[in-house]
């Protein structure tokens, strides 16, 4: 492994794991070296796969890549606030309006129930509220 790519894949694994605990609040005590003494590859493979295999694919967008992650956690029950809420943040901030996100939410009902889908509309209503108090306030 060469020094930039060493560099490169360092910065990506701290990326990684600093993604991975927005998404998760419990992971804050997660300690990956205590992990890496168990599973020595573990960590990294993980991550390379998540982030660096599968998450920068050729193929989808990354609005359209977001709008498929908050349809499969409101399929599976908008159970993961945290996830979901930072989901729909950055399926707009990759250019999904708020209607992509509340049909793609509508259009998961069949699948994880009309509970499901009102509990992520909810979670949707409160994050485009937060969006445009922060864009008014960079108005102001």
């Amino acid at each position: 492994m060469t020094q930039d790519f060493s560099k490169l894949f360092q910065t990506m694994m701290e990326q990684g794991t600093d993604m991975a605990r927005r998404m998760n609040p419990a992971l804050e005590s997660f300690n990956p070296a205590a992990l890496d003494k168990v599973f020595p590859t573990m960590t990294r493979d993980m991550m390379e796969m998540w982030f660096g295999k599968t998450f920068n694919r050729d193929g989808l967008d990354a609005k359209t890549r977001l709008l498929l992650t908050i349809a499969a956690l409101t399929a599976m029950g908008a159970q993961g606030d945290s996830q979901l809420r930072m989901s729909i943040r950055h399926a707009l901030e990759a250019g999904a309006t708020q209607r992509e996100v509340a049909e793609t939410i509508f259009q998961m009902s069949m699948f994880g129930g009309i509970p499901a889908m009102s509990r992520a509309l909810e979670i949707a209503q409160s994050v485009f509220g937060e969006m445009d108090k922060d864009s008014a306030g960079d108005d102001a």
